[in-house]
């Protein structure tokens, strides 16, 4: 009696962690919506100038859509204002520091300030996407997670998050190494996911908060500047 009574016990404690973190979904979900609506109505002024900006300095569209690996190892193609030139990324994928020559003088302004972003809001809308998240990486990188490291696919991307504030002037770290690509796979790739598990292993609405408003703040001295 004792062993069906634990047993019954178990199974409600599971029942309900299960019944949490698909309230945590639907919620996340919905507040990523809402805040995505808000700032793209904000932002459109200015989205509006930035793209007038693009499309006169140099030919390649206003966008630049990337395939990246999000929820479930699923691609789909991330939106950010072009910030180089056309066909800049037959070159590489890393972008080594905010000098590289690829960059267009638009483009140098937008990465400066984090605006190239802002179109990933639509991502958000589009459900490919989450306001915090994992930062969603190229299917390059994607194939040298380890088992363990791949559980940060079984969320949907992030536009920010603990790594991106820990990283986030990772274009001038890159740009000061003499071989980015293998500082970028043996050091700051690790860090980063290291970082993401342990966000995806205390998942909050409070958390993404304090992310978002952390990011905030870390913008202002961009600006600032």
């Amino acid at each position: 009696m004792a062993e069906a009574l634990e047993a019954t016990n178990y199974e409600l404690r599971i029942t309900n962690y299960e019944l949490r973190i698909e309230f945590h979904k639907h919620l996340k979900r919905l507040f990523d919506i809402l805040v995505s609506i808000l700032v793209l109505l904000v932002f459109l002024p200015v989205g509006l100038v930035i793209s007038v900006w693009i499309a006169f300095e140099s030919r390649g569209g206003v966008f630049y859509r990337q395939e990246r690996i999000g929820k479930d190892g699923v691609p789909f193609k991330m939106l950010k204002f072009r910030s180089m030139k056309k066909h800049a990324d037959l070159e590489g994928t890393l972008t080594v520091g905010m000098r590289d020559p690829r960059i267009t003088r638009s483009g140098f302004f937008i990465r400066k300030y984090k605006l190239d972003e802002f179109p990933q809001f639509i991502n958000v809308l589009r459900g490919d996407m989450s306001i915090v998240g994992p930062r969603p990486e190229v299917q390059e990188y994607v194939n040298l997670y380890s088992l363990e490291q791949r559980r940060i696919l079984s969320v949907r991307p992030g536009i920010t998050d603990y790594a991106s504030l820990e990283f986030f002037r990772e274009n001038e770290l890159l740009g000061n190494s003499i071989d980015p690509k293998k500082t970028y796979i043996e050091e700051i790739m690790p860090a980063k996911i290291a970082l993401n598990m342990q966000c995806i292993e205390h998942p909050g609405l409070a958390q993404d908060i304090k992310i978002m408003w952390r990011t905030f703040m870390k913008m202002l001295p961009s600006v600032k500047h």
